[in-house]
């Protein structure tokens, strides 16, 4: 993602244009007017937090243009992923530290939400199913983050389906996070 160069993220920006934002954590989709003022909080993964009016809200990639932003390109390992039947597992977990909770700046696989990503080859097509649990089981981002990890992992070549099941067994827990996200955090 690149944003407005020389920009300063400590001062408020006008949007450029309307746009959709959900409100964190209830999950609540917002329509944000042109000219709102907000503060950007995170900006990680393509999708942006904002602070509007003393509340978080994210925006999602394909808005960013309302901060004056635009999406990162992608990357050129995609297109010579396609010269093989076969997926590449490290893409797979490359694309899913994509994906940011919206309130903690930390990737999805450092909090350690991702239970399960198998590979299931078929004729058909190759499916990816993952298990993804959230930090709070009643948090209204589950359904955005959901979203958030199939669009990113659909990207990848070869790829036919994903399938995410949000679980909370076993419930999630700080020891989950790698030893870095817990020194990030100051939870060790």
């Amino acid at each position: 993602m690149t944003g407005i160069k020389g920009q300063d993220f400590r001062e408020p920006i006008k949007l450029l244009h309307a746009c959709e934002a959900v409100m964190i954590p209830q999950g609540i989709t917002i329509d944000l007017e042109k000219g709102t003022e907000v503060f950007i909080t995170q900006a990680l993964g393509g999708s942006v937090t904002v602070n509007v009016m003393g509340n978080l809200a994210r925006i999602n990639e394909a808005d960013i243009s309302a901060l004056g932003m635009e999406a990162a390109e992608k990357d050129i390992r995609f297109e010579t992923a396609l010269n093989s039947p076969l997926i590449d597992d490290e893409l797979i977990w490359e694309q899913l530290s994509t994906c940011y909770d919206p309130e903690i700046p930390i990737n999805i696989v450092e909090l350690g939400l991702i239970y399960r990503c198998d590979i299931v080859y078929e004729d058909t097509g190759n499916r990816v199913e993952i298990d993804l649990t959230l930090t709070a089981p009643g948090c209204g981002m589950g359904p955005f983050l959901v979203e958030d990890v199939i669009s990113k992992v659909s990207q990848i070549p070869n790829i036919s389906s994903v399938d995410v099941e949000l679980v909370f067994d076993p419930p999630w827990n700080q020891e989950m996070m790698s030893e870095a996200a817990r020194l990030e955090t100051g939870l060790y």
